[in-house]
């Protein structure tokens, strides 16, 4: 059966197939990305989702001159595998391999670059407009989950869309989950979609030859839009859809090849926005992911008979270390409240959702709504911790200053994937938080170092009477506890004393600091490890006493270098007549793509061996 995939090379190879042959090649292609990503790992069950979905999609549309976007873009594989990268997949995810989402470089059918949610319909709407400026013809066609629909971005496009005429194609992929399982008015909406059964529709055609007979041509036509819309409203009310303009189409079955074929051939003919509602589901043909997509979402090396992820000894994650930080906090503090924008598993907030039901908010992939729903709850006495990952965070950064900074209002940030994650790639590194975030007024940013100071710094937080951040990076650390911070006092910390040199770090980077300082005694050398627990505001008389007593300084940061840490520091000392001898180790580029952490560190010139050599080079250049 795999020998019917090895022969799709482009999507042309799709259409040359006989409609009885589709449901032979989704089995080749299920097949293959179970075995495939159980060596990689990567998103699964959403893959398995859309399979007759993007096979029907390229059956029937003209690749690449017509455009696909994917929302999100992590349910793309089965696009790359048709557009002639299945020989690629043995390196998804991996150092210079395939991406787990589209990209343009990598094939001329990757039409746009999409990792955050609820970008599509933007996107489609302004390349459709492109295309007509130009004078084209071709079709441009989103397709977006439920998921990603809640995102406040999606309906703005849609409203934008619904205005204008341009002829637009959205696919709803509607699989009644993203990552964690939809929440909120919009979800009970589609249930009511779901169960409705389909209407007739009268086609444009009719009316454009009708206006054209002479004298009652267009009353007639009159008519036939009056009935058409009482007729359709017998059997469905006019959708939210209708409403903003769209010619709404299904729900339609996506997985039967035949209703997806035939409704879009039809939305080809028709003019102006069309959205197809096509129901999906999650994992299938595959069993365990059906059982548990949201564990199969975006998943490790797995064993495909039990499903059970490859792993080393099981260690407290700072995602996990947070959660239970939360839940203990929450029975002294009452005035607790903890915000998740779609991902209470994976900041690990589900415990505290469960245990403290009334107190837990999931508002939907809404990072903006997000952060200023937390100020509003901090305006009135109470002190939300809103968990959202790093990279997206991002999106809500006018919420973060104009709601919450300028207010100086006691809202906890837990960061969570802060630095690099690895194989997800450049749109989901967490490197720009401390670089933006530190240009805002009246926060506070706290970097743990390993996940025993989570509570800590929670700790901390709640007694703070303005904005705290606390970033934190993906996984676990590991560091002897007599260095662990208590946060009683978030000042810079002498970790290990020395002479001449310094190595000022902060959050993960304190144990590279740690290997950097044990090969330089190697060497003769003798640096001082000192950690900035909380990364912002400057500790301004610690870094005087440090001018003062080393040589040279080198800062070590988890985060871009343009606004960073060690930039401030530089900066700081060079203002106030202090010309530091060093370095400020942090990522210089701004793009970085996938691959394990490890080798990102390394190209990136801040593994503890790069840091190192690095570093004496400029003692030895100094001393000659």
């Amino acid at each position: 059966m795999l020998d019917m995939l090895k022969a799709i090379h482009a999507p042309e190879d799709v259409k040359k197939l006989k409609p009885y042959d589709l449901k032979k090649l989704s089995k080749a292609v299920r097949r293959f990305l179970v075995q495939s990503l159980s060596k990689t790992g990567g998103h699964l069950a959403s893959n398995l989702g859309v399979v007759e979905l993007t096979i029907a999609l390229h059956y029937v549309f003209d690749l690449p001159q017509d455009k696909i976007i994917w929302d999100v873009g992590h349910q793309a594989y089965v696009h790359k595998l048709l557009t002639g990268r299945r020989r690629d997949f043995k390196t998804l995810r991996k150092l210079d391999g395939l991406s787990g989402f589209p990209k343009r470089k990598e094939s001329v059918y990757d039409a746009f670059e999409t990792g955050h949610s609820s970008t599509s319909i933007s996107a489609a709407l302004g390349m459709a407009a492109a295309r007509d400026l130009k004078g084209e013809d071709h079709k441009v066609i989103a397709v977006i989950g439920d998921g990603a629909l809640t995102g406040g971005m999606a309906f703005e496009a849609l409203n934008h869309a619904g205005r204008g005429h341009t002829n637009i194609i959205v696919v709803l992929n509607d699989n009644e989950m993203s990552i964690s399982k939809n929440v909120g008015g919009l979800c009970k909406y589609l249930n009511k979609l779901r169960s409705s059964k389909d209407y007739l529709r009268v086609k444009e055609d009719i009316e454009g030859v009708l206006e054209k007979v002479p004298v009652v041509g267009k009353g007639m036509v009159s008519i036939i839009k009056r009935t058409k819309e009482g007729f359709k409203s017998l059997l469905i009310q006019n959708t939210l859809f209708e409403q903003l303009g769209f010619t709404y189409l299904g729900p339609v079955d996506g997985h039967a090849y035949n209703e997806l074929i035939d409704i879009f051939e039809n939305a080809k003919e028709m003019k102006g926005p069309v959205l197809i509602h096509v129901k999906t589901k999650k994992g299938k043909g595959y069993l365990l992911a059906e059982q548990n997509p949201s564990l199969f979402h975006g998943i490790a090396p797995f064993d495909i008979a039990t499903g059970a992820v490859s792993k080393q000894h099981e260690r407290e994650t700072f995602s996990s270390a947070f959660g239970q930080a939360m839940c203990e906090l929450a029975l002294t503090e009452k005035n607790i409240v903890a915000i998740s924008a779609a991902m209470p598993e994976g900041t690990g907030l589900l415990e505290f959702a469960r245990a403290f039901p009334k107190q837990f908010f999931d508002v939907g992939i809404a990072e903006q709504h997000a952060v200023t729903f937390a100020a509003g709850l901090a305006s009135q006495g109470y002190r939300p911790v809103a968990a959202i990952y790093s990279s997206f965070l991002q999106r809500a950064y006018d919420q973060i200053l104009h709601d919450v900074c300028l207010q100086n209002l006691p809202v906890i940030f837990a960061i969570d994937r802060a630095g690099l994650v690895g194989e997800d790639g450049a749109t989901h590194q967490g490197i720009f938080d401390i670089a933006y975030l530190s240009s805002m007024p009246n926060i506070q940013i706290l970097a743990p170092k390993v996940p025993e100071e989570m509570p800590m710094a929670l700790n901390y937080a709640v007694t703070q009477n303005g904005p705290v951040a606390i970033r934190y990076p993906r996984g676990t650390l590991q560091m002897d506890e007599k260095y662990h911070n208590n946060y009683l006092d978030p000042h810079f910390k002498t970790l290990k004393q020395g002479k001449d040199i310094a190595l000022l770090a902060a959050g993960r980077m304190v144990e590279a600091a740690f290997s950097v300082r044990e090969k330089l005694i190697q060497d003769n050398f003798k640096p001082a490890v000192i950690e900035a627990p909380r990364v912002y505001p400057l500790d301004e008389t610690a870094l005087q006493d440090i001018a003062g007593q080393y040589t040279y300084i080198f800062t070590l940061e988890d985060g871009i270098a343009a606004g960073g840490f060690g930039e401030k520091i530089f900066a700081y000392l060079t203002n106030h007549h202090h010309i530091p001898l060093g370095h400020s180790f942090a990522y210089q580029n701004g793009v970085i793509e996938h691959g394990d952490i490890e080798s990102l560190q390394e190209r990136e010139g801040l593994s503890a061996d790069k840091i190192y050599r690095r570093i004496l080079t400029i003692l030895q250049k100094e001393s000659s």
